[in-house]
């Protein structure tokens, strides 16, 4: 560990925290960065939300993040942190703040590795404020904060490593969007816009939908899924396979990417197989609908929907359809948080129906490429847990940068 050593916060970066109020949300507009955006040392935009331009100057007044900074969290989830690389206007939400690198101190994206690493994990432990509702940790001493660094040389070689891990899991992302998109797309032209193979030869017919190809019926969600209300209580079972409450359900996302372990299930649990549909039905708007790739428990904030034989994976995509999540949305109750129904509600959505064997064809395309992209969400889960491994080892002095052998650990990760 030559030339490493431990400085305060303030020697090599500036500290902000954000506004202590929260702006009215929009659907779009400049990024509103709240803790719901920090994921394991990411940021996850589909957990962002957005404020108006109009409102950008006020909750930008006291800071507003910049390439190059690390964001944290100082109130609930302690330790979390993602760096920011996105130039684009943002604004900082409530409890969150930020870590400004000075130039020539810090390479940038290693002040929040080693933000991450356990040294500075140990002290933000030390510090915390237990209080009544939230811990928090105070932002104002933050400057006076032990900070262990090695010298800009071997900062830059450990980015190299840790780098090269997230190109990886950030090329898998990519791969997995693309596919599911590609998916999407066909759905879209074959059930939606009815150009389908062989749609030139087929007419379009009255029913109470509009006009539809011949062939084809007016029917309902509840038609080809059906929700599977199986319960379950905490015990061997719960414990012996994964947990997937709403949280772990990105928005937007067809593949499931996270679940808990089996001991997180505590209550309201409801019992899901591989090929279910996972449906977040609490806040609907948030649009989380995916494909089950084990068999798990999630809690009945989810609808667990079982698509019927024969129609394949066609089902999800009709779930996962805008307009589908958007009937479930508008016709949720609760006033402080909406829920979707699935009786009487949503399973009554008209729908346009194919025949089976057009739904078969669509799956023979679209499955393989639900499973590939399941394939590549391990591939990267493999990944970031070969990367939380090194990193605390590398951000500490244990393990020589220049003796690891990066390719032997990637081969192992993806084998």
């Amino acid at each position: 560990m030559i030339g490493w050593e431990t400085v305060a916060v303030r020697d090599v970066a500036d500290v902000f925290d954000g506004p202590h109020a929260t702006p009215a949300k929009t659907e779009e507009g400049p990024w509103y960065l709240s803790i719901s955006s920090l994921s394991n040392g990411r940021f996850d935009f589909a957990q962002s939300a957005h404020l108006s331009d109009a409102d950008l100057p006020r909750w930008t007044r006291r800071v507003a993040p910049r390439p190059g900074d690390t964001l944290f969290s100082y109130e609930t989830r302690l330790g979390e942190a993602a760096y920011w690389g996105h130039d684009v206007p943002a604004a900082l939400g409530r409890r969150m703040g930020l870590l400004r690198p000075k130039p020539g101190k810090v390479e940038p994206r290693y002040l929040a590795y080693a933000y991450l690493g356990p040294q500075f994990q140990d002290v933000i432990r030390e510090k915390t404020l237990h209080g009544a509702t939230v811990n928090r940790i105070p932002v104002g001493e933050m400057p006076s904060w032990p900070l262990l660094l090695p010298p800009i040389d071997d900062q830059r070689a450990i980015l190299g490593v840790l780098d090269a891990i997230d190109g990886l899991i950030e090329n898998n992302r990519r791969r997995v969007q693309l596919l599911e998109e590609i998916a999407r797309a066909i759905y879209r032209e074959w059930f939606v816009k009815f150009r389908y193979p062989g749609h030139e030869a087929a007419s379009l017919v009255a029913s109470p939908l509009g006009p539809i190809p011949a062939g084809w019926s007016a029917g309902r969600l509840g038609d080809l899924a059906d929700e599977i209300r199986e319960s379950a209580k905490p015990g061997d079972f719960t414990r012996s396979v994964p947990y997937v409450p709403i949280d772990e359900i990105d928005a937007r996302s067809l593949t499931l990417h996270r679940s808990r372990p089996g001991e997180d299930a505590a209550s309201s649990l409801r019992v899901f197989r591989e090929g279910d549909v996972l449906f977040g039905a609490m806040r609907a708007y948030f649009h989380k609908v995916c494909l089950a790739p084990f068999e798990g428990v999630t809690r009945s904030t989810c609808f667990v929907l079982r698509p019927r034989a024969d129609w394949g994976v066609l089902p999800l995509l009709y779930l996962d359809d805008d307009e589908t999540v958007a009937y479930a949305s508008n016709h949720s109750s609760g006033s402080t948080i909406p829920y979707a129904k699935w009786d009487g509600v949503l399973s009554e959505r008209k729908v346009a129906i194919p025949p089976v064997s057009l739904a078969k064809a669509f799956s023979k395309i679209a499955q393989p490429m639900l499973l590939h992209s399941r394939s590549l969400s391990r591939q990267s889960g493999e990944l970031a847990a070969t990367r939380d491994l090194v990193l605390p080892k590398l951000v500490t002095g244990q393990t020589n940068v220049s003796a690891l052998n990066l390719d032997g650990l990637l081969e192992e990760a993806v084998a």
